[in-house]
């Protein structure tokens, strides 16, 4: 349900009211002695907030930058498998006593 802000046009009070979209707007200042007119203030609205899991910041991302970043982890796979591996040095030969 969304939440509303009011201010009263008399006293200058701002609150906040839970309703349905279809409810009528309010039109009376809830503070106790003004007989104020209350008018709907425009609000910002909210963020999205996902829960829970599966929401990746990778899952929205454009065409353009997924087919790059395949180019740049294809070219590193690349590299990687050409460059070959550092030769092993041999263990050193082991010492005899000579007696």
């Amino acid at each position: 349900m969304p939440t509303y802000d009011y201010e009263c046009q008399t006293c200058g009070h701002q609150f906040e009211a839970k309703q349905s979209m279809k409810d009528p707007h309010l039109t009376d200042c809830p503070k106790e002695g003004c007989p104020g007119p209350v008018k709907r203030k425009i609000g910002l609205g909210s963020g999205f907030i996902f829960k829970g899991n599966g929401f990746y910041i990778t899952d929205y991302r454009s065409d353009s930058y997924k087919a790059a970043a395949k180019k740049d982890s294809e070219s590193a796979k690349a590299s990687t498998s050409s460059t070959p591996a550092p030769a092993a040095t041999p263990p050193a030969p082991a010492k005899t006593s000579g007696t």
